[in-house]
């Protein structure tokens, strides 16, 4: 088959009320798939669940969730089970970045940022596991950082956590690929979410300026990432696993961002 079709198939999206995470929602659910949005902000996630649900005729379900939390995590895949009776694709997309020269950035930043962004993904693959063996098309998906790859100025803890996600990918990708479960990653560029464009115009920046220098001349939208999870989940992907692929606008493709006070991402 090579299709995006998701007919039937139950997904957890993490950081679900913003940005990638919302993107990612809504057009899983336009091909087909119920949906789980997780986050810490329950009110804007169920506004968020609403409008998909309406607009699409699938089910969306929102659950309170802070995924540094073990027993947060369990809990929302609990409720997954209850809700649906079976759990087919992870999209851990939830993670932060907190900028601080390293030589200024307290242990305990360090930290949550590393929590944020690699141990979450670890607690929420590990607590699904158990339900994902039992999937015909099992998929994750990680949302990794160009962060990850090649470093940002400021983010020492960011692109560490970003850059592990990636390697965390590759092992469990390795280890669950026998059980039919597939893992892959995207490392994402300059990406006009919410909190990016409110951070960018702190600075007197904003989408134009900070796709100049980007060799597509332009910054991605929430849109061009859920799109590549779409394809990794899909069909269309099932001979693909353990792999980090760069959605970023090309080489540089980060926006030419070099400074720690101009780059800024939340999808908690």
């Amino acid at each position: 088959m090579t299709t995006f079709d998701l007919k039937d198939r139950v997904a957890i999206i993490t950081g679900g009320g913003t940005g990638i995470g919302k993107a990612t929602a809504r057009l899983f659910a336009e091909n087909g798939a119920n949906i789980v949005i997780a986050g810490r902000q329950l009110e804007r996630l169920e506004e968020v669940a609403k409008s998909i649900s309406e607009d699409t005729g699938q089910r969306v379900v929102a659950i309170q969730t802070d995924v540094r939390d073990e027993d947060q995590v369990q809990a929302l895949i609990d409720g997954t089970i209850a809700e649906f009776g079976k759990l087919d694709i992870l999209i851990n997309n939830a993670g932060g970045a907190y900028m601080f020269p390293t030589k200024d950035m307290p242990p305990d930043r360090f930290r949550n940022s590393i929590e944020l962004n690699l141990t979450s993904a670890y607690l929420c693959s590990r607590a699904a596991l158990p339900h994902l063996l039992k999937s015909d098309n099992a998929a994750i998906v990680s949302m990794s950082s160009g962060a990850g790859v090649t470093g940002v100025k400021g983010g020492a803890a960011y692109s560490a956590g970003k850059a592990g996600l990636q390697m965390f990918t590759r092992v469990i990708a390795a280890e669950w690929g026998p059980k039919g479960i597939r893992a892959n990653a995207i490392a994402v560029g300059a990406v006009a979410s919410e909190g990016a464009l409110r951070s960018w115009e702190r600075f007197g920046m904003d989408a134009d300026s900070m796709g100049e220098n980007n060799p597509l001349r332009r910054v991605g939208w929430p849109i061009d990432i859920a799109n590549g999870a779409l394809f990794f989940v899909s069909e269309l992907s099932s001979w693909i696993t353990g792999q980090t692929l760069s959605i970023d606008g090309g080489p540089g493709g980060m926006g030419g961002i070099a400074d720690a006070d101009l780059w800024s991402e939340d999808n908690e």
